[in-house]
């Protein structure tokens, strides 16, 4: 269902909003519908993020700390005394 609404633009506003609406083929009501509802997503088109940016986050490049945590110590101590 669609909904009656009155909008005031100033003169200058008003011809810029037919013109557009001319090169684009319709009328200035539908340009003026497609900006708000364009502005207006519904919630069930939420934006979501990109999620190739989480791919790969805490990603130790194949060590694994719960099997070589001893080793791993021992390095870290090792080198330490050598500095």
């Amino acid at each position: 269902m669609a909904r009656r609404a009155q909008v005031t633009l100033d003169d200058d506003l008003y011809a810029r909003a037919e013109r557009r609406a001319a090169a684009l083929g319709v009328s200035v009501d539908e340009y003026l519908g497609s900006l708000i509802a364009d502005a207006l997503p519904e919630k069930k088109q939420r934006r979501r993020g990109d999620i190739s940016a989480i791919f790969g986050l805490g990603n130790s490049g194949g060590t694994n700390i719960a099997k070589d945590k001893h080793r791993l110590i021992a390095e870290a101590i090792a080198a330490d005394k050598l500095k």
